[in-house]
């Protein structure tokens, strides 16, 4: 595309976005909600309190305070995953032990270049 030809594509799209913003600009609806959101934070800086503390005092469930840290305390945390089950290979031969929570083990994955992985995967005794 020609710099021309994207300088006049961009220009409509800016041309369009500011007829949007205008249309809401006239909007009741927003109108009040403006006015909504500037008593309120008119309100909160009167009392000396943030927009955290209101979410604190309506749901205390939410943020994990006083009853909800019970509820919070059952649920699993975000970002942590359950342990690894520890998984014990025994070869049949040589009776050699490997246990490992993971396939990153260097014996094992010795095995399993030697033998196959669905033989070794046989040998799983745990």
């Amino acid at each position: 595309m020609s710099k021309l030809a994207e300088y006049r594509q961009l220009e409509k799209h800016l041309a369009e976005q500011l007829e949007a913003l205008e249309a809401l600009k006239g909007d009741a609806g927003l109108k009040k909600e403006i006015e909504f959101e500037t008593k309120l934070r008119d309100l909160l800086a009167k009392y000396g309190f943030s927009l955290k503390d209101v979410v604190n005092l309506l749901e205390p469930k939410s943020v994990g305070r006083g009853a909800g840290a019970a509820a919070a305390a059952d649920a699993p945390k975000a970002g942590t995953r359950r342990a690894r089950e520890v998984k014990i290979y025994e070869h049949p031969k040589t009776g050699e032990r490997v246990e490992t929570k993971g396939g990153n083990h260097k014996i094992l994955k010795q095995w399993k270049s030697e033998h196959g992985s669905a033989t070794v995967e046989s040998w799983l005794k745990k």
